[in-house]
This record gives C-alpha cells, structure tokens and sequence, in this order.
C-alpha cells in the first residue's frame, strides 16, 4: 500500500511587487492499494446507549443496525460490544468473529434500555477492547448516544464528582495515541452535539446525525463502508516552509474532506510541522488546507516548501514508514496575472460555509438572531457556489426561521450543524 500525496495553491502566481503575499495550499492525500493488497481486517467496537431514553423503538432500530452490520463483517474482522446507561458492561468482549449467531443472541438479550448516560464509562470499556486488538487491523469505534453526558458536582474548589464530558475528550485524546479511531452517531434530537462533534474530531473520526430510528441501518452502513476502505493508518502530514513563507497564527490549518475539522498543529524536532490525518482510505481523499503568508521573493520558480506523509501499513506491521517528499513550489511573477485552481477553489469555499456556520452559531448564542440568520444566508450561497444544495438547502431553512422569529429545534440545530462539515447524505 502507497500514499497517494498532491498538492496545489489556490493561486500559483505570485506577485513580486508585493511584500506579502496570502496563500491557501491545498493538499490531498489517499492510500493506494497495488495489485496484490487485500483490505485489513477490522477491530471495531461498537460503544452503545442503552439508558432509559432509548428505551422501546430506538433500542430495537440500533439492535437491527448492528445485526445488519454483522452480517458484513469478513472473516478476520473482530467485533467488541459495550453497552453503557449509568455505569457500562461489556457485552462482546473482543473477539476474531465466529459464530455471528451466538453474538446476535447475546445482544438481543443483553442490550435493554434503562438507566442514566455516563458516556465516558463507555467509551473507557471501549478502549480498553479496542486495545485487544489493534495488532495488523484499522481499529475504530462507533460511539452511538441519545443524550448528554452528566456533568460533575462541584462545591466551591473542589470537583467531587467528575465530569462526563471531559472525561470523553480526555480518552478521545488518549485513543489517538494508541491509533485508535473514533465515531460518533446521535441519535434523536437531544444528544450534546459539541461533546459528539469534539470527540470524533480529536479521535479522527466522524459525526454522523440519526435523526428519526428508521436511518439507524443507513448511517451504520455508511460509517461501515468507510473503514472498510481504510488502507493506512496513523497518519501525519509533515509540513516545512523555507524561511519566508510563515503559517498563519489564526486557524493554520483544517481538513476539508471529507468531513470539515479544524486541525492541531505539533511541531517537530526538525523544525517541521506535524498534523495528525488518522486513517487513510483507497476511495477517498483527505483533503487539508494550509493558510499560508509569503514574504518577498526571488522572480521565477520558487521551492516555498515540501511535503511527507509519515503513516503505519497494517498489513505488512511497519510502522512510522516515509512517503516521498514532495515539493511545493510557486510562480514569482511581473507583471502578475492570477494562475487559479478550481479545485482549491472549492476547498476555500468548503471551509468558508463551516466557519460561517460557526459564527452564526456563536452570534444565535449571544442573543443575535438578526446577525445570525445573515451569516445562516452566507452559509447558504456558499454552499450553492459548491454545489452543496441539501446543505443549500437546510441553512436557508433555519435562517428563514430565525428571520419570523421562530426558534430553531433541537432537529433543526444538529443538522445545520451536521451539512456545515459535510455534503448531507440524502
């Protein structure tokens, strides 16, 4: 398995009148899988909300997916079950999956709605499954809730009990450096949609938005297909700049594709940049742009930078393996003429409706609902000068909401929230 790596600024020309010169770098990186590759086995876990709010028809839909997902499973895959409400239990310890119909019957016996929600207490069991094994397999979970985390009892200084949340992003952190992967799904309409959406961006994974039980078999479905595809893991892009190009100090970096993710920076030893990616997949790529500023330089082609992937191959058990380097150059040009891509284009484009979501949200929490609706209304166009029109679509339907004063329902939120990362799946 190889690393398919490319790159390309939004605008190669430079101009050298200019003594700084804005850029967005876009970079597109997939695995590609040669004649004799095989797709990996997988180590999924599947960490599952049985408190008393899913109690009945949401149970008996998440009991289908799951069914519906073991029967997908290939010889190799191994399978973990946690099921949590107030404290978590083990269901499917991790296992090579044999006998699909011993672990339906323990499912359909063991998983009944009841109790309250901690999810961390699940997630920490989940992890510790995952852990089993992650030897020569992608190794992910899917983190399925209806509801908040419970939040901890403090008396003045002191936390006497912890905090739920927290709890989550901290193992979401810790998951990544044992490369592990984490999913999260909402399900209904009353689930924290800041916890979900934080832990499957710390844990490299993605959000996806259950909104009535019956898409419970499809949103599985789709999350399976994706690390289906997976052919590498433990990603990270390494990223170097000659002396006079800089990154910005705000908001450096975000992955675009496919799910939008504002993305952490780690320097290295050497003076590079590092920027975890995960897990990479044969169908799909991980698109990243890099917000970058160039000083004053020579006219002509210019090396401004150079690119690597480091990344583990499960399938032959190496780790921390080198792509080759890949330069980045640009055109100091004069007179100037634009040299525009379209594709970083739309990558610009794709990052502009999420940070315009943001900040519609962020003004609706400040009471703003006239600025919120207007930034909802930028959302939407942009969205259309992608093409995005579902998402086109649902941005236009909440700022028209707010615009008649009306209140945006739980529903209503989380998919705004869900099309400002992602094309909507219809």
């Amino acid at each position: 398995m190889k690393v398919k790596l490319l790159s390309a600024l939004n605008d190669t020309n430079i101009d050298a009148a200019q003594l700084n010169s804005q850029r967005q770098l876009g970079i597109s990186i997939s695995a590609i899988a040669g004649e004799l590759d095989q797709s990996l086995p997988l180590n999924l876990c599947l960490i599952l909300d049985q408190s008393g709010s899913m109690h009945g028809q949401p149970i008996q839909t998440v009991i289908q997916a799951v069914e519906r997902l073991l029967a997908q499973l290939k010889p190799g895959d191994r399978l973990s079950v946690i099921a949590f409400a107030g404290s978590a239990t083990v269901i499917i310890p991790n296992q090579v999956v044999y006998d699909i119909t011993s672990i339906k019957s323990q499912i359909q016996q063991q998983l009944s709605a009841g109790g309250g929600t901690v999810i961390a207490e699940g997630l920490a069991l989940g992890i510790t499954e995952l852990m089993k094994g992650t030897k020569g397999t992608v190794s992910q979970a899917f983190l399925l809730t209806d509801g908040h985390g419970e939040t901890g009892l403090r008396i003045w200084k002191w936390d006497i009990t912890p905090d739920d949340n927290k709890r989550c992003l901290e193992l979401a952190y810790r998951a990544t450096r044992f490369n592990l992967t984490i999913n999260t799904l909402g399900f209904g309409s009353s689930w924290n949609q800041d916890l979900l959406e934080k832990i499957a961006d710390v844990g490299g994974g993605t959000l996806a938005y259950i909104e009535h039980p019956e898409q419970a078999v499809a949103e599985f479905s789709r999350l399976f297909k994706r690390i289906q595809s997976v052919g590498l893991t433990n990603a990270y892009l390494l990223l170097s700049l000659v002396p006079q190009v800089r990154l910005a100090e705000l908001k450096p970096i975000a992955q675009v594709s496919p799910d939008t993710i504002e993305l952490p920076l780690q320097p290295e030893a050497d003076g590079r940049f590092a920027v975890r990616l995960g897990d990479l997949m044969k169908d799909e790529q991980r698109v990243v742009l890099a917000n970058i500023y160039l000083g004053k330089l020579p006219l002509g082609e210019q090396q401004i930078g150079h690119l690597q992937i480091r990344y583990d191959d499960p399938a032959v058990d190496k780790q921390n393996l080198l792509s080759p380097i890949v330069p980045v150059y640009a055109n100091v040009v004069q007179p100037y003429q634009p040299a525009l891509d379209s594709q970083v284009q739309q990558s610009i484009l794709a990052l502009a409706k999420y940070r315009q979501t943001q900040l519609a949200e962020t003004k609706l929490q400040q009471g703003d609902r006239v600025g919120a609706a207007t930034m909802l209304q930028t959302a939407a166009k942009t969205a259309l000068q992608i093409g995005d029109t579902s998402a086109a679509t649902v941005l236009q339907s909440s700022a028209t909401r707010l615009q008649a004063g009306e209140e945006l329902s739980e529903a209503d939120r989380k998919k705004t929230r869900i099309v400002s990362k992602t094309v909507l799946q219809e």
